[in-house]
């Protein structure tokens, strides 16, 4: 045995470890990866050209042919997830044909982030073709709008904006200079967080809320457009039934916030100030649950609730909050604040009134559908060349719809009798445009689609509001998005027929009664039916009823309809 333990040899020192080298590019990519963000809305441009080449397999790219399109498809998909999406956008003339579907996700609460392309960094100075001078092009609209100074920054400027838009539910706009993506990038050189939490409250102290709903007498409920989840609806619905509270949904809201075949509901309020008064009479209170109070459309004088009756609202917007004439306003996400309410000792001791029977203030069914004729006419059973009516379809459209369809409005002539006669069952079951634009539902319904294939999804549209976004039917037909497009094709702007009427106005725009929304949809690659007696609408829609849950492209119903006479909101 030898008396010197065996040598062990030198250690040779470890090389230092070369930083691998990445682009702005491919750590944007990672960031849309850590952010959840890997489908790409686009009408892209030159400008975003080294962003897209060679895009990696994990990273989808949905193309739409108008800017309004692949911000409207972005809205559906970001409102059924809840969590931004990406869209990239080509410098000027991209973020301006944009802009209109911009302000309507802000006020739909989309979440999105909005990357738009710029000229070369290197010669902004001197405004070469296709430079944009795009921080204000989108006004107010976007939460923020961020242009970084480096290209080193654009990552942490995109991670920036998700963090923001997710925490707000809004779109973020951020500009990158063509150049950038393919610039060195220094991944210890950050200027976000890579995480952000925002968790929600366990609780929020309601004691003033209780105190006034228990002073107040009868309190009648309006759900709003932020109360619309399930844990806002089922703590809602607790609370009507323990108040025994009739509840209204919010003129023109976006979204509905209470199960709407719900005995207790009591329909849609009205959006001017003397049908609100006359169906709030007799309330002591008014709460308002996830919206403002009280959105109205046409402007008519005098109080916005009754004499004597107060107003609470709980909301998660601030700015909702601090625009309403209120006595107490709650900022708390609803169904928290609500829970909070329900467990409060002073409601426990309360007990419940029997609930009044709501005021008749929008006309019925049949008002609507027969308000034309003066003279007495003997009653006869329609015949297959009496024109359709918006009433015969949506009778035809409640009778076959699946309980937990996401039925998106953009028919304004027709929305009253649309909300009348089919109601909201679920959830994320009436969308429309918060805004009042036209051009959202048809995008929308193809990214709520997206978003949720085992969800029926239809829209129901004007034959004028569909030519505000056909080309999204374009990107429906070629991903193979399976929604259900039911075109009230009546030949006119009828909503503003009828507020001509209201004004003993003659109007100057014409009809457009050779227009075929179905033909444009056919050379857009979907599959038409025509449809123009209620034989054919009954056997259409039943029939498309039963395949929406089962995989297949777009299909357009091109329904031929008399104008609706009467309009009121």
């Amino acid at each position: 045995m030898s008396p010197h333990p065996p040598r062990t040899p030198p250690v040779e020192p470890t090389p230092p470890v070369e930083p691998v080298e990445t682009t702005v590019r491919d750590a944007t990519y990672e960031v849309m990866r850590r952010q959840d963000m890997t489908t790409i809305f686009s009408n892209p441009g030159s400008t975003e050209v080294a962003f897209l080449v060679d895009l990696p397999d994990d990273l989808d790219f949905v193309l739409s042919l108008h800017e309004g399109s692949v911000v409207g498809i972005a809205s559906g998909w970001a409102i059924a997830r809840r969590e931004p999406a990406f869209v990239l956008l080509h410098t000027t003339a991209g973020l301006g044909n944009a802009v209109g579907a911009i302000a309507t996700a802000r006020v739909n609460r989309a979440p999105m982030v909005i990357v738009v392309g710029q000229q070369d960094r290197r010669h902004l100075a001197l405004e070469p073709f296709l430079a944009g001078r795009l921080e204000g092009l989108a006004g107010d609209y976007p939460l923020d709008v961020l242009s970084p100074v480096r290209a080193q920054d654009v990552p942490s400027a995109v991670e920036r904006a998700a963090h923001r838009a997710r925490t707000d539910q809004g779109p973020v706009v951020v500009i990158v200079p063509m150049d950038d993506w393919e610039a060195p990038y220094d991944a210890t050189d950050v200027s976000s967080p890579r995480e952000v939490q925002a968790p929600r409250p366990a609780s929020v102290d309601v004691d003033a809320l209780a105190a006034l709903v228990a002073s107040s007498g009868r309190t009648a409920i309006l759900a709003g457009s932020g109360n619309d989840d399930v844990d806002g609806w089922r703590t809602l619905t607790a609370l009507a039934e323990r108040l025994g509270a009739r509840v209204w949904q919010e003129p023109f809201g976006a979204r509905a916030g209470f199960p709407q075949d719900h005995p207790l509901f009591a329909g849609h309020l009205p959006a001017d100030r003397p049908r609100v008064r006359e169906a709030l009479d007799g309330v002591g209170l008014l709460l308002v649950v996830g919206a403002a109070a009280i959105r109205q459309y046409p402007y008519a004088p005098g109080r916005l609730v009754p004499e004597g009756t107060r107003v609470a609202v709980v909301t998660a917007d601030a700015q909702e909050a601090y625009r309403s004439p209120a006595d107490l306003a709650v900022v708390a996400p609803p169904a928290v604040a609500i829970a909070s309410l329900l467990a409060h000792p002073v409601l426990a001791a309360m007990e419940a009134l029997e609930p009044t029977s709501p005021v008749e203030t929008i006309p019925s069914v049949e008002t609507i559908s027969s308000v034309e004729p003066v003279e007495t006419i003997p009653s006869v059973e329609p015949v297959e060349t009496t024109p359709l009516t918006a009433a015969d379809v949506f009778r035809t459209l409640a009778a076959v719809l699946p309980r937990d369809t996401v039925l998106v409005e953009e028919s304004p002539s027709s929305r009253p009798l649309l909300q009348a006669m089919v109601p909201a069952r679920e959830p994320l079951g009436f969308v429309s445009a918060a805004m009042g634009g036209l051009g959202f539902a048809m995008p929308a319904s193809i990214g709520l689609k997206m978003a949720l294939p085992e969800r029926p999804v239809v829209t129901v549209v004007g034959d004028g509001s569909a030519m505000y976004a056909i080309q999204s039917l374009w990107t429906a037909a070629r991903e193979d998005i399976g929604v259900l497009c039911l075109v009230m094709a009546n030949g006119g702007y009828a909503v503003m027929d009828r507020l001509a009427e209201r004004v003993d106005g003659k109007p100057p725009w014409p009809s457009f009664l050779e227009l075929s929304v179905g033909r444009v949809a056919e050379a857009l690659g979907c599959r038409v039916i025509r449809v123009d007696d209620k034989a054919a609408l009954e056997a259409t829609l039943a029939e498309a009823a039963s395949r929406l849950d089962q995989p297949g492209g777009p299909l357009v119903v091109e329904i031929a309809v008399a104008q609706d006479t009467h309009f009121a909101p």
